[in-house]
């Protein structure tokens, strides 16, 4: 009778320890500070809590979030707004599920030798600019500056920059796409001096837009399980965030015990995870609907060449938050 007693709770226990839901997060760039809440909450078992088993996939120049969750590699991705709304407008149906970040890091970097001390400089000069979705701020911004993008004359000429910084180090371009937690901080490591710098935060122009969103397919969400699965991940996430914020130094640590690769060190993560804290400082998570309209309403002010072209129906839900943080 023992013998059967312990293998009936061996048997209950291995049937507990598999009963974690399996949820695949596809990263936007690679393992860094900028996605510190997830690895967090990993390395602390907030997953393991929610009776989860986390894979977190790392980005790169090459992987596009939104193809991989409409090839079904993922469950979950994270994105940037402006390239979610255009994916979704394309007819892939994305939903921003949660929101971690509140605040935009992005901004232009500009030499000051370069002439440039106002947007009104912009015109006739070379600016770097992300692609692969990452370009619809800027395109954004400068339909609003009245600026042409096609290199003609009183317009600017767009340099399709690489995820790096040689553009303006090697004075290819007077400014270049920066964050405030990565790119920002190799110029000043590459031996270029703050003062020598003239910066446009997106924040400060009135044309920031939402960065660093939790997507899934609308389609998925009709599935009871998997709507439960997400709002213990949205819950344990954010708890991975806040912790992060708190507790800096130690997250960059975690990043880096995560970076297979070897190429972060841990003096450029903890200044990152710093930066990324400022972003994420006021998010609970929840989606503010005002900071949506805003970005919808930037993305459709493109004049005869808008992001999207429509307002678009369905591409949030409070349905995942509004459960997690109760």
């Amino acid at each position: 009778m023992k013998k059967l007693l312990t293998s009936a709770l061996f048997l209950a226990f291995a049937g507990s320890a598999q009963a974690a839901d399996d949820v695949t997060l596809q990263l936007k760039w690679v393992t860094q500070g900028q996605f510190a809440g997830y690895y967090v909450a990993a390395a602390k078992g907030y997953y393991e809590e929610e009776g989860l088993n986390v894979t977190i996939l790392p980005g790169g120049p090459d992987v596009a979030p939104t193809q991989v969750i409409a090839g079904g590699g993922a469950d979950v991705v994270i994105d940037w707004m402006p390239s979610a709304l255009a994916a979704r407008e394309k007819g892939l149906a994305l939903v921003n599920i949660a929101q971690p970040f509140k605040s935009s890091g992005m901004m232009l970097t500009c030499l000051k030798e370069s002439g440039v001390a106002t947007p009104a400089d912009f015109a006739d000069k070379t600016l770097g600019v992300w692609f692969g979705g990452n370009e619809y701020p800027f395109l954004n911004w400068m339909n609003k500056l009245g600026l042409k993008t096609d290199g003609s004359a009183g317009g600017v000429t767009v340099l399709k920059q690489g995820f790096n910084v040689d553009p303006l180090l090697q004075k290819q371009a007077a400014c270049i796409s920066t964050m405030t937690y990565n790119e920002y901080w190799q110029v000043i490591d590459a031996g270029v001096k703050p003062e020598d710098l003239v910066t446009f935060k997106y924040e400060d122009e009135g044309v920031a837009t939402l960065e660093d969103g939790l997507y899934v397919m609308e389609d998925k969400l009709k599935d009871p399980a998997f709507e439960d699965k997400m709002v213990r991940f949205v819950r344990a996430s954010m708890k991975g965030w806040k912790y992060a914020e708190a507790n800096g130094d130690e997250a960059a640590q975690i990043v880096i015990d995560n970076d297979a690769t070897g190429a972060q060190t841990i003096e450029h993560q903890k200044r990152m995870v710093a930066e990324i804290g400022k972003l994420t400082a006021g998010s609970n998570g929840a989606l503010d609907e005002a900071d949506y309209k805003r970005t919808v309403a930037a993305l459709m002010s493109g004049g005869s060449d808008p992001v999207i072209t429509k307002e678009p129906e369905g591409a949030w839900t409070h349905a995942i938050t509004d459960k997690a943080l109760q």
